[in-house]
């Protein structure tokens, strides 16, 4: 909007605006209405502070005439900003009664159990109070239209065309909030369609605040016009002192320190020049923003060391010199350290998913660290979680943050370990008694052969730990004399086909012949179990 610079203040207000404008045109829900609430509450505690800023110009224009000898020229200038005011609270006044209308007529009052209103949906009533019945444009919207332009009119005169204000109550096709409309509809509507046609009572309200906002910034683009004039500004300097404010005093080596440097209290007049170490820093709303990452080096028996820089702030006096104000920062750097957790302490085994997890407090949520190292491939996951697969005898696995070694381990690894075959005949285990009592000869039916995983090494690595009889043979024999056999079988084995020949004194031999053990990436290799052969005798 055209009329001066724009405090952030009223930039959000813009914002909200167009939100709210934007908004409008949506068929909206109770959450949203109370979320137009939300906004008005917003902008009625913005404009309170507003007009308590523009009364502090007041203030410090009464003081500056009152140093200056009420010249009459001066005292001029305080009449006509007090007239300023008095033209804001009469317009101000008004709106309010507007507001009040809405309330008790369209909104139907307060609740006085909740203190809400009560029908916040309420639309055809607001369109009626400002548009007008059947849309007959004879509303409360274009008297205020009218008021808002006389307003703006009448205090730019005190300006002497210094100072251009924007109009305060633009129909849609003067409104820069429709730029990029093309549907003729919407073009074509005046003040009043466009803030109030339609339009729920929050939304209503809102759009009210909304213009009493715009009311304060244009009073104060006026007074502060006029206080310029005395020499008088809201805020006066008698002492200038740098101020550094940093995130943290102490931060750990791959860490970001951040400070905000600027001019204790600030003046929008003055545009200070500042510099860390001799290097200039942007400066926006008079302060500078100073970021650097902590570097590592010789700490202390604590893990501390400490680091310096200087802040240096220029500025210009009303005399036309520069003052020069130095400030010497010094901040604590702490030596990074990582935790590491795992399930497959305190060694890895070879070629298998050994899962890690990091973790490091002093970093906290800026912890977010890749993996390196030797000895192994490194499979980094989310949250810290790393996989380590050994391809060597040991490993060393870096961990790093930003591009800094925050620390190394080492590992070493063992081979997996063999499982325990295990033999069964009817699905119950050959245990020792069995091999040296023996089984009827007439009850063995069906032999089994099974690879059974070490229990920790299954608890750690479960995705490597499925280990399978692929390969053996069984064997029946009388003594030295073979009388029939299986051969390559694996998996449960009907023994039909030899058992019928099985008498008492004879034997069952079982050979293991190849066992595979499958990874957590779904290879599978096979396992060197030795030779290994199960004897049941039959009686």
């Amino acid at each position: 909007m055209a009329g001066g610079k724009e405090s952030p203040r009223q930039k959000m207000i813009n914002v909200m605006y167009l939100v709210l404008t934007a908004m409008l045109a949506l068929q909206v829900s109770n959450s949203i209405l109370q979320k137009f609430l939300t906004i008005d509450n917003s902008l009625i505690a913005s404009n309170s502070q507003a007009n308590t800023s523009n009364a502090r110009i007041i203030q410090s224009m009464k003081e500056a005439v009152d140093k200056a000898g009420n010249k009459p020229e001066y005292v001029q200038l305080l009449y006509a900003a007090d007239s300023v005011r008095s033209a804001t609270s009469q317009l101000n006044s008004y709106i309010e009664t507007l507001r009040n209308r809405i309330i008790e007529e369209a909104g139907k009052g307060i609740d006085p159990e909740t203190n809400q209103i009560v029908n916040l949906a309420e639309e055809e009533k607001v369109s009626n109070i400002f548009v007008g019945p059947a849309d007959k444009k004879n509303g409360e919207g274009y008297t205020l239209q009218q008021k808002l332009r006389a307003y703006s009119s009448k205090i730019a005169k005190y300006a002497n065309g210094a100072v251009e204000l924007s109009d305060l109550a633009p129909d849609a096709k003067d409104d820069p909030a429709f730029n990029g409309t093309k549907d003729p509809g919407e073009l074509n509507k005046d003040f009043a369609q466009v803030m109030f046609l339609a339009t729920p009572v929050p939304a209503a309200l809102a759009s009210l605040s909304q213009k009493q906002s715009e009311i304060r910034r244009q009073e104060s683009e006026i007074l502060s016009h006029l206080a310029q004039q005395v020499g008088a500004k809201e805020i006066k300097f008698d002492k200038i002192f740098a101020v550094v404010i940093p995130d943290s005093r102490t931060v750990v080596a791959g860490q970001t320190y951040k400070a905000d440097v600027a001019i204790g209290a600030y003046s929008s007049a003055i545009t200070p020049k500042i510099s860390i170490n001799g290097s200039p820093l942007s400066v926006v709303d008079g302060k500078g923003t100073y970021e650097t990452t902590a570097q590592g080096g010789e700490y202390d028996s604590n893990g501390q060391l400490k680091r310096s820089y200087k802040a240096t702030i220029s500025y210009p006096k009303p005399d036309g010199s520069t003052e020069l104000v130095e400030q010497e920062e010094t901040y604590t750097v702490l030596k990074p350290s990582v935790q590491l957790e795992s399930a497959s302490l305190p060694a890895l085994y070879f070629r298998c998913a050994n899962k890690l997890q990091t973790s490091s407090p002093g970093l906290g949520p800026l912890f977010k660290p890749t993996f390196s190292g030797q000895g192994a491939d490194f499979i980094a996951g989310g949250g810290g979680n790393v996989t380590v697969v050994p391809n060597a005898s040991k490993v060393v696995l870096n961990v790093n943050n930003d591009g800094v070694n925050l620390q190394s381990f080492p590992f070493k690894v063992r081979r997996v370990p063999k499982p325990t075959i295990q033999v069964l005949a009817n699905n119950a285990p050959v245990t020792d008694n069995v091999s040296q009592k023996g089984l009827a000869a007439s009850s063995v039916r069906t032999i089994n052969v099974q690879a059974i995983s070490d229990e920790d090494f299954k608890n750690n690595n479960p995705e490597d730990a499925s280990f399978r009889v692929t390969d053996y043979d069984v064997f029946l024999a009388s003594g030295v004399r073979p009388k029939g056999r299986l051969k390559g079988v694996s998996g449960s084995q009907s023994l039909g086909s030899i058992a019928r020949d099985a008498e008492a004194g004879d034997r069952y031999i079982i050979t293991i012949n190849k066992v595979m053990r499958r990874n957590f990436k779904g290879e599978t290799e096979e396992v060197n179990v030795g030779e290994m052969t199960v004897q049941i005798p039959l009686r």
